[in-house]
Formats: structure tokens, C-alpha cells, sequence
């Protein structure tokens, strides 16, 4: 009997990974752009602060779902936290809200999220950070 070679094997090229981000980040940036209109016509200005809020959350998604594994669960929880909150809290601020009152709204819905996202990675991990075998 003679052996075969090993056939190599492909990887597929998955773009399910950037695709949930990008749609997201598309409608904060659309999002935030409306938000600073204040009713008025839209500016170059408001577009590029719009496309930038875009890019940013994005990025912000994207590498915490393609790296975030590397950091343990609170670390990542607390991540997952920052990135909503500062996100809620720069959306709130481009309505005209006070800076306390944007840094209030940001620091809750950041401890929410953070708070969830560590329940979520808690029950759904073992001890050394390996998803669960069910």
C-alpha cells in the first residue's frame, strides 16, 4: 500500500468578523452626524465627525472582538464597558448636554455594560478562560 499525500488545507476567508462592526459603527456615524445638526443643514463638518465616530467604534468593536480573548474576563468586561459608555456618553454631548450630565450618563450605561459583559464571560467560561463544553 503506498500513502497519499496530506492534502493542504485552505482557509476560507470569513468576513462575518467585520461585518457586525462595520454596520454598527455605519449607524452610530450616521447617528452622530444627525444628532449635530441641531435641525439645521448639514455641514462637511458634521460629516467628517460622523465618518470619524464611524471608524473609531468600529475599530473599537473589531478589536475587541478579534483580541479581547487575550485579556482575562474582568479586563474585558471593564473593555466592553468603556467603549459604551465613552460611546453614549460622546453621543449625549453632541446634544447639547452639560459635561456632568454626559460623564453621568457614560459612567452608568459603561458600569451596566460592564457589569452584564462580566456575567456573560463568567458563566460562559471555565476557570482558565476557555469557553464552556456545553
Amino acid at each position: 500500500m503506498a500513502a497519499h499525500a496530506a492534502v493542504p488545507v485552505r482557509r476560507s476567508v470569513e468576513t462575518h468578523g467585520a461585518f457586525l462592526p462595520a454596520l454598527i459603527g455605519v449607524l452610530y456615524g450616521l447617528y452622530a452626524a444627525t444628532v449635530s445638526r441641531h435641525g439645521g443643514a448639514l455641514t462637511w463638518g458634521q460629516l467628517w465627525l460622523g465618518l470619524l465616530s464611524a471608524i473609531l467604534l468600529a475599530g473599537g468593536i473589531w478589536a475587541l472582538r478579534t483580541y479581547g480573548h487575550a485579556l482575562p474576563r474582568e479586563a474585558r468586561a471593564v473593555a466592553w464597558g468603556a467603549l459604551v459608555g465613552g460611546a453614549t456618553g460622546f453621543l449625549y454631548s453632541l446634544s447639547g448636554a452639560s459635561v456632568l450630565s454626559s460623564s453621568g450618563l457614560g459612567l452608568l450605561m459603561g458600569a451596566g455594560v460592564a457589569a452584564g459583559a462580566f456575567y456573560l464571560f463568567y458563566t460562559h467560561e471555565d476557570a482558565a478562560g476557555r469557553p464552556a463544553p456545553y
